[in-house]
């Protein structure tokens, strides 16, 4: 079995690589983002609760997250393991986290924090187009859809999320430093703490990522 937490700001690349990494190995990615994204589309009571949060650019309450994360690993494709992609965010989150994992006696193999720098996150956040019917996700220079404004998957129209705006992307970057300083200090003392460089071509990040996440 393997756990693997992935730590990083909006835009570091992070979910690429946790989907990536969880094909090849065959594991879920849990990406709570997504998950909260399907809740906000789906208009559910939880989504609506979360969605002001979101797209103001500031974190969902500890609350919704935790409840979610409980819900998604309970599920029987992780009993092989899973990626955990946006959670924990605080040290809150990561005490409920352990508490989670210890009454299933599962432990965290690595912790893995992608390093990027502010600006390098908002232009790659800022050209970020998402498909309003089905949520597919892309780039304007580096994944742009074949017809300009209408998603390859289904047609749907094409537009700029809220938290991909350049002022929120800054927004979000300082509220997850602030957020998540602790937490990189807390994995770091305890030994599970890996470093990777997210500002590197993303075939190059891919393969650090797999040798870090295959040692035992």
């Amino acid at each position: 079995m393997k756990i693997l937490i992935f730590l990083g700001p909006p835009g570091s690349g992070k979910g690429t690589q946790a989907k990536r990494l969880a094909d090849k190995m065959k594991i879920p990615q849990i990406a709570l983002g997504d998950i909260l994204r399907e809740e906000v589309r789906a208009g559910s009571e939880i989504g609506n609760k979360a969605k002001s949060f979101m797209n103001a650019g500031k974190l969902v309450p500890d609350e919704v997250t935790i409840e979610l994360t409980r819900l998604r690993i309970g599920r029987e494709d992780c009993r092989r393991g899973f990626i955990l992609d946006g959670f924990p965010r605080s040290v809150v989150q990561a005490d409920a986290l352990d508490k989670m994992l210890a009454g299933k006696k599962w432990k965290i193999d690595r912790v893995i924090y992608f390093q990027i720098p502010e600006e390098a996150v908002v232009a790659r956040l800022a050209e970020r187009r998402s498909c309003k019917k089905c949520g597919a996700v892309y780039h304007l220079r580096h994944n742009p859809p074949k017809v300009a404004g209408k998603c390859d998957a289904c047609g749907g129209e094409l537009y700029q999320r809220d938290d991909d705006k350049e002022n929120v992307i800054r927004s979000r970057f300082e509220v997850y430093a602030k957020q998540t300083r602790p937490l990189i200090e807390r994995y770091s003392g305890a030994g599970e703490l890996v470093e990777l460089d997210a500002s590197k071509p993303i075939d190059e990040v891919n393969v650090k990522l797999a040798a870090i996440a295959v040692v035992p």
